[in-house]
């Protein structure tokens, strides 16, 4: 059983790299037509929306973070683009896969649910690693730690961690199943106090 951290931590202080404007390279799941996601997104969002000190993720932006590739301008487009290649030719050996998400976890800067099964997303994150590996030299971020999951709320504050999980508790939805069967590249940024995205590729698994 996870234990509730004593109190909540302020998500949104810039990472080193990071200020306004700022774009970055990254592989990610993303959930735009798991409408069953949706379902039980909507359901939370709405048990939390009178909780002060957080800002709850629209649909849209609901993800699964995997693995940065880089500030967009530390990244020739010509290496983009054999990355990209590389990880198309591996993620078409993973078949498509399912998660499930059922209770989020409260952690200091976000809710969020655990995805299950944890191996196939893990397979994925090796797949691109690889694949980046085959053009750099070094890969970006650390192999080991991974922990999917998708956030629901990130914390803008320092408040309690009491209402947060009065409100968590109060829903009695069902897991929501969410078919996974690509891979997208996008231009993250979070200058609105949330990550927003374009596509830069979509890949294919199996």
């Amino acid at each position: 059983m996870t234990t509730d951290p004593e109190r909540m931590a302020d998500h949104w202080w810039w990472r080193p790299g990071w200020k306004p404007g700022t774009r970055f390279l990254t592989f990610h799941l993303t959930f735009q037509s798991a409408c069953d996601v949706h379902r039980l997104a909507a359901d939370y969002r709405h048990a939390l929306a009178d909780v002060d000190g957080l800002d709850l993720i629209p649909d849209a932006w609901l993800h699964l973070t995997t693995q940065g590739l880089g500030f967009v301008e530390d990244v020739a487009a010509a290496e983009v683009k054999a990355i990209v290649d590389a990880a198309r030719q591996r993620l078409a050996r993973i078949p498509v896969f399912e998660l499930t998400l059922h209770r989020p976890e409260i952690t200091p800067e976000a809710i969020r649910w655990e995805a299950a099964p944890s191996g196939p997303p893990a397979a994925v994150r090796s797949a691109l690693r690889e694949a980046i590996g085959s053009v750099w030299q070094a890969v970006p971020e650390a192999e080991d730690g991974f922990a999917p999951h998708v956030s629901i709320a990130y914390s803008n504050d320092t408040g309690p961690v009491a209402p947060v999980r009065a409100a968590l508790d109060s829903v009695r939805s069902g897991p929501a199943v969410a078919p996974i069967r690509s891979v997208e590249l996008i231009v993250l940024n979070r200058d609105q106090q949330m990550y927003q995205w374009e596509t830069r590729a979509q890949l294919p698994l199996g």
